[in-house]
């Protein structure tokens, strides 16, 4: 069992910047594949970056490829979100999930979520 809490979230002008952290409960941390999801208003939640569990696999999709870096530090049980350059369509809740095979459609657990919002 695996327990997640994102923090970081907040408000921020477009061109600014946030990190985006998910807490890990549990001695396994490393052996999850990491993702990063976001769900904007009235959309449905999308995934948009992973980790594997050495950290040493990242992938982002286009819409934050550039502007965004996933890194985790297993130490930690610990994964971040850096976000720079926010643009006001990067407003969403953003979530955090953990899962042992493939993670873009969805992990096995979820956090809660931390909003983002970026103003223009």
């Amino acid at each position: 069992q695996v327990q997640l809490v994102e923090s970081g979230g907040g408000l921020v002008q477009a061109g600014g910047s946030l990190r985006l952290s998910c807490a890990a409960s549990g001695r396994t941390f490393s052996s999850y594949i990491m993702g990063w999801f976001r769900q904007a208003p009235g959309k449905e939640r999308k995934f948009i970056a992973s980790i594997s569990g050495s950290g040493d696999g990242r992938y982002l999709t286009d819409s934050v490829k550039g502007r965004f870096t996933i890194s985790r530090d297993n130490a930690k049980n610990t994964m971040y979100l850096e976000m720079n350059n926010l643009k006001p369509e990067d407003t969403a809740v953003y979530y955090c999930s953990a899962g042992q095979r493939s993670i873009s459609s969805g992990g096995d657990y979820w956090g809660q979520g931390t909003q983002v919002t970026v103003s223009s």
